[in-house]
């Protein structure tokens, strides 16, 4: 499969039209929100493009992706929406609006099954397999073109993703249990922020 990939550095061009059903996904340099930066931010429209944007590290202005991210009129989909939103709202200081999360999805429609990875859910629903062998990479200096692969192929494929999950959701009744857990993601983004990482339901 050949992708279009176009790598932007600080921000998106203005005049980029993304349409309203965008795929996001986030690569920091490492997983405490409090040490480790928002390195990029990737966008997919979901026909085999990767939109890559190397965000600027010492301002984080980039008002043109903050547009997008926040514009209660365009879908974003997510997998693990938790992780990508809590450092967009840490670094970018914006709410993220109108957000899915495959994974949530994955949970809840998949019971059949307690695998809920990207990769396992790209095998599942498109029969491709992917290599996650560079997630745990250096992504705050120069992009080899493998990396600009590996992060260009975690968005193509939620959008298909998506629609799969949907399927399954609405076919065993269980879309609207999806719809209200997904409510309690901005919650759980700030009850992260505050240091609670436990379950506050928990006993």
């Amino acid at each position: 499969m050949k992708l279009d990939i176009k790598l932007h550095n600080d921000d998106l061009p203005a005049d980029l039209d993304l349409g309203d059903n965008i795929a996001v996904d986030c690569e920091f340099m490492g997983l405490n929100v409090e040490r480790d930066k928002l390195c990029l931010v990737q966008i997919s429209t979901g026909k085999n493009d990767a939109h890559i944007i190397k965000l600027n590290r010492q301002t984080y202005n980039a008002p043109n992706l903050k547009k997008v991210l926040t514009n209660k009129k365009t879908k974003k989909i997510f997998h693990y929406a938790r992780a990508d939103v809590l450092f967009i709202k840490k670094y970018l200081n914006i709410d993220v609006e109108n957000i899915e999360c495959t994974k949530l999805m994955s949970k809840i429609a998949r019971s059949y099954s307690d695998k809920h990875g990207l990769k396992d859910l790209i095998k599942e629903f498109t029969g491709v397999e992917i290599s996650k062998g560079l997630q745990s990479s250096d992504f705050g200096g120069e992009l080899s073109e493998k990396q600009l692969q590996y992060c260009a192929k975690d968005v193509i494929y939620l959008h298909s993703i998506f629609a799969s999950l949907e399927k399954i959701l609405l076919r065993e009744n269980r879309h609207y249990l999806y719809i209200e857990t997904v409510k309690f993601l901005r919650t759980r983004v700030l009850l992260d922020l505050a240091s609670f990482s436990e379950d506050v339901w928990s006993h």
